[in-house]
């Protein structure tokens, strides 16, 4: 997408408010860059320029197929588990490609596609997200992530058969991950447990030909729904029960609980209700909430405290509740190996600038919970935005589909590519992988 003067290069929102997963922020000079970074910026060499070549005429010529690819997603979006034209479009697309596909594998929208080579090695796994949100399509750009997902899984089959390496690929769909934890169910089912490393993408806005390599928030989803009793609000208000009132309580409730949490907590909710009407005393109303906050045991804290305002809510309006609370996203955890393989590849060839924000702020994703599973990593990259068109606005639907989208798309896909080929030929990277993996905290929960 152009900006107001017309030019897609230069039309980048850069805003220092986006979470750090989805935006490559600028980092500030007192603050000292994480290792991956560091690392970046005094490497010399890129691992196995042979096989980079191999990587990227291999995806420059499958450049057609994956921007027509890309296109068919987000022209036919779908909401959380209900991607089947996401679904079959891209397994076939696989299968057709010599991988092995599984259809509705675990998941009724899940599919898995396999490539092995040899008797041995390492599995890559790599993730393709496909779900859109509601209204606004793929306004979070997971077409782009898809064909991410799609294209490192090929490029690294043709970089394996050219170079003779053992080894598999496993290329998961995964679905919802807008709300519904997908990739939680599939690690439930065991999906990742053949896996070595995982690898995936996210695009956002922020400078041109930019890389962000940061943490999301844990998060947690609470549905509550209130169930008082009708009366006519003139004649005889007082024999009613107003859920709508303890909707509103709870709403006003938490807004005072914001000036009490910390500056990297989140708390956002939506009132719904059906059939109310000025002169009927609501006897039903429904909120949903997500809570937010930079680990496991903070969004602990944080979502008992949501809790008590929904609590104290009922209570004073004498309704009835019912409470659904969702399983937790964790926060997003980088390995420090793959990272710092990545970088360097993205740096060194592509001149990209790479970047980490301090903490984790903004949002949230089920791939966290992969991390504290296995070795992986989850950069963003920047694409080219309008003005305050960031993620979750339709500006972000049009601007996932532009030209430059893909582009930038392509060049992470490289880049990544090259990392997870690494991770399956080179048994000292791989023992750093894991050795950074084992060296990372598990979740407090």
């Amino acid at each position: 997408m152009a900006n107001a003067s017309g030019s897609p290069e230069e039309s980048s929102n850069i805003n220092s408010n986006y979470p750090s997963c989805l935006i490559a922020s600028t980092r500030r000079s007192d603050v000292q860059p994480p290792t991956y970074i560091a690392a970046a910026e005094v490497a010399s060499e890129i691992f196995r320029p042979d096989v980079l070549e191999t990587i990227e005429r291999t995806l420059d010529t499958l450049d057609g197929e994956l921007r027509e690819l890309s296109l068919k997603i987000h022209d036919h979006p779908e909401v959380k588990f209900e991607e089947r034209y996401a679904h079959d479009t891209l397994s076939s697309f696989m299968d057709s490609h010599g991988f092995k596909t599984t259809t509705h594998y675990l998941m009724e929208t899940a599919w898995r596609a396999e490539y092995i080579r040899g008797t041995d090695g390492r599995v890559l796994g790599i993730n393709s997200e496909m779900d859109a949100l509601p209204g606004i399509g793929h306004a979070c750009g997971h077409n782009l992530i898809a064909i991410c997902g799609v294209g490192i899984a090929l490029a690294v089959k043709a970089a394996m058969e050219k170079h003779d390496i053992s080894g598999k690929i496993v290329l998961l769909g995964t679905p919802a991950e807008e709300g519904g934890g997908g990739k939680i169910t599939l690690i439930e089912k065991g999906a990742y447990k053949d896996m070595h490393i995982c690898l995936m993408s996210h695009p956002g806005p922020g400078p041109k030909n930019s890389v962000g390599i940061g943490s999301c928030l844990a998060s947690q989803a609470i549905e509550v729904e209130y169930h008082g009793h009708s009366a006519h609000a003139a004649a005889a208000p007082w024999e009613g029960q107003n859920a709508l009132d303890a909707a509103f309580l709870a709403y006003s409730s938490v807004s005072v609980l914001r000036q009490q949490i910390k500056p990297s907590h989140r708390v956002h909710g939506v009132i719904e209700g059906k059939d109310w009407a000025p002169n009927i005393i609501p006897d039903y109303a429904k909120m949903r909430w997500v809570a937010r906050a930079p680990s496991g045991s903070e969004l602990d804290a944080l979502v008992k405290r949501l809790l008590a305002c929904i609590d104290a809510a009922a209570i004073a309006t004498s309704c009835k509740k019912t409470v659904t609370i969702s399983r937790a996203y964790l926060d997003l955890r980088q390995n420090a190996a793959l990272a710092a393989q990545f970088a360097n590849t993205l740096n060194k060839r592509y001149d990209t600038l790479i970047t980490s924000a301090e903490g984790a702020i903004g949002g949230s994703t089920d791939f966290g919970n992969v991390t504290y599973e296995l070795p992986a990593i989850h950069p963003s990259f920047a694409i080219p935005t309008q003005p305050n068109g960031g993620n979750h606005t339709a500006l972000f639907t049009d601007a996932a589909r532009a030209p430059e989208a893909h582009k930038a798309t392509m060049t992470i896909t490289k880049g990544l590519a090259l990392t997870g080929f690494r991770a399956l030929d080179d048994d000292a990277f791989y023992e750093s992988v894991r050795k950074a993996f084992e060296g990372s905290n598990r979740p407090n929960q």
